[in-house]
């Protein structure tokens, strides 16, 4: 009875040694959870994204710091900051008329683009699109299709990338020559003189690099916020209630479900042709 009781004891004691061991050794493992798995909202995992407003951009990715480039002329801001013609950084926010300039980001896509330059065409109408690279480069027919209509183009940086005003200066470049050259390769001879910064997340150095490559910062006035598909009459809505002369309305035709914004359009042309001219911004710049 005695021995039976003192071997127990041991395997009590061996077990708690050993389940001791156990534990220690799983501390010392570094954890290997996968986590390449998450998606971005930057568009470099996925080609379909999301535009925002600088507002809503999230601060982490939408920098506002200056990565390189020297900052702009003192007297130039100055300049600008009285002139309504442009808005953050000098980018351009009217079109410098009394007409209306409607532009599509996030493009081309296959079930989208088509139906907005249809509707475009009925009424008369051109428009300027703000195109991303891997996008023309995978529909480059559409690419070509939206300049054989009169329309303008604008470079939307290679994947929507946000955060790229942060990147070093050649990493910004070598982006943006990128997604000129794919728009290139589907219409040679037609001017880039646009560049939009995904989700209006400006810094000097993007400002810098794309005047650079000849291109004018372009923004806008006036955003209804399509890009979070609130469907279409609160899109039209927006866009008809708050239009004034000079006004650039941001809207798009990818990154996400775009019939709001397709559906939209039905209301806000006829309305808008009614009270001011609606074309596309000079192809070749202001």
């Amino acid at each position: 009875m005695g021995a039976a009781r003192a071997v127990g004891m041991i395997t009590l004691v061996v077990t708690a040694v050993l389940g001791s061991a156990y534990l220690l050794g799983r501390g010392l493992v570094p954890d290997v959870s996968r986590t390449d798995t998450t998606v971005t909202a930057t568009g470099a995992a996925h080609v379909e994204y999301a535009d925002q407003s600088a507002a809503d951009a999230d601060p982490d990715t939408a920098a506002t710091t200056d990565t390189g480039s020297s900052e702009p002329d003192d007297s130039d801001e100055q300049e600008q900051e009285h002139d309504p013609n442009f808005g953050p950084m000098g980018t351009r926010v009217s079109t410098g008329t009394a007409g209306v300039a409607l532009t599509f980001d996030d493009g081309p896509h296959p079930d989208y683009t088509p139906q907005v330059l249809a509707i475009l065409r009925e009424h008369h109408m051109t428009a300027t699109f703000c195109v991303v690279g891997k996008n023309a480069q995978a529909y480059p027919w559409l690419v070509e299709q939206i300049v054989a209509e009169g329309h303008t183009l604008c470079n939307h940086s290679w994947d929507h990338d946000v955060a790229l005003g942060a990147r070093p200066v050649d990493w910004i470049r070598a982006d943006l020559m990128r997604t000129s050259e794919a728009i290139r390769a589907a219409a040679p001879d037609a001017p880039i003189a646009w560049y939009r910064q995904p989700g209006g997340a400006w810094t000097y150095s993007v400002i810098a690099v794309s005047r650079d490559l000849g291109m004018t910062p372009l923004h806008w006035t006036l955003d209804p916020s399509d890009w979070r598909a609130p469907g279409a009459t609160r899109i039209a809505t927006s866009v008809i209630d708050e239009a004034r002369p000079g006004s650039i309305v941001l809207l798009h035709d990818a990154g996400g479900d775009r019939q709001g914004t397709v559906d939209a359009l039905y209301q806000i042309l006829p309305e808008l042709a009614g009270r001011f001219e609606i074309q596309a911004l000079p192809p070749r710049g202001l």
